[in-house]
């Protein structure tokens, strides 16, 4: 089974997509960051989220996307909003393409993946790079960040 996680921004989407047959058996098929200019506007940016992300499901046929569930702290809500396009059009792509889509909350990504429902993002890339297998840590965040989604799906799912 192949999942796809997606970290969005709006200058930064991470992904990542991983293969998995059981909890301990998860293997990298690919992972990256699709950047975006601020100078480019934000039809354009969002368009190549949009396409970056289309062309990602049509190629590997994730059967699954999961997307953390939206959380926005009361001093940033433009960049919750702005962030919130971005996971628009991820959430599109997944409806266009009729692949499931799944939210966890962060915490639960977590804990999924650490044990701590309270870790911090690097223990979260030290657990990521450990399960599966890499020779160093996934960089940047959004990376493994999107990584972790994937790996929480197996784990909260109990893939088999």
């Amino acid at each position: 089974m192949k999942i796809l996680g997606i970290d969005p921004g709006l200058q930064r989407t991470g992904y990542g997509l991983i293969e998995s047959s059981s909890p301990g058996k998860m293997k990298l098929v690919e992972a990256g960051v699709i950047r975006t200019s601020p100078q480019d506007g934000i039809a354009l940016r969002l368009t190549d989220i949009f396409e970056n992300i289309r062309d990602i499901i049509d190629e590997h046929k994730p059967a699954v996307l999961v997307l953390e569930k939206i959380y926005s702290h009361y001093k940033h809500p433009a960049t919750a909003i702005l962030m919130g396009h971005a996971r628009a059009v991820v959430c599109l792509a997944c409806g266009l393409k009729g692949v499931r889509l799944l939210n966890y909350p962060s915490t639960r990504i977590k804990k999924a993946v650490t044990g701590n429902g309270r870790a911090a993002k690097c223990q979260v890339q030290r657990m990521v790079k450990e399960l599966l297998g890499l020779k160093s840590l996934p960089e940047p965040l959004d990376i493994s960040d999107a990584l972790a989604m994937a790996v929480s799906y197996v784990y909260i799912e109990g893939v088999t």
